[in-house]
């Protein structure tokens, strides 16, 4: 996959930045889908791009232990205030977008993203 930047899907994922701008240059090397905070602490890998429904505190947390390049929040979920907070504290670009969770991914495994195999 060619050098690419989390501002790169912006349009192609109808995204809004909630916050997090200032990492909108972060590269993106992979994707990771998940809801289960601790399925994504143990498998996404630094760089990921990650895809949820979740829009809570926590997961600028998991973002953060994890090096994740950005956090897409799918299917239209409203980010707590207290999300955006800590997104631009961390310099995490938190996104939100109405397409659904399956959407995303396919889009982003379409523009060349790939996820990591397990085991």
């Amino acid at each position: 996959m060619r050098c690419v930047k989390v501002r790169d899907f912006l349009d192609s994922l109808d995204c809004t930045v909630e916050a997090g701008a200032a990492g909108l240059d972060n590269e993106v090397r992979g994707g990771y889908a998940s809801d289960l905070l601790s399925d994504v602490m143990a498998h996404a890998r630094d760089g990921d791009i990650w895809v949820t429904v979740q829009a809570h505190q926590n997961i600028i947390a998991v973002a953060t232990l994890a090096g994740l390049a950005a956090v897409v929040v799918a299917g239209g979920v409203e980010c707590e205030p207290e999300t955006a907070r800590r997104a631009e504290e961390e310099g995490i670009p938190l996104l939100r977008t109405r397409l659904a969770a399956f959407e995303v991914v396919g889009r982003l495994h379409a523009a060349g993203v790939r996820g990591s195999a397990r085991g």
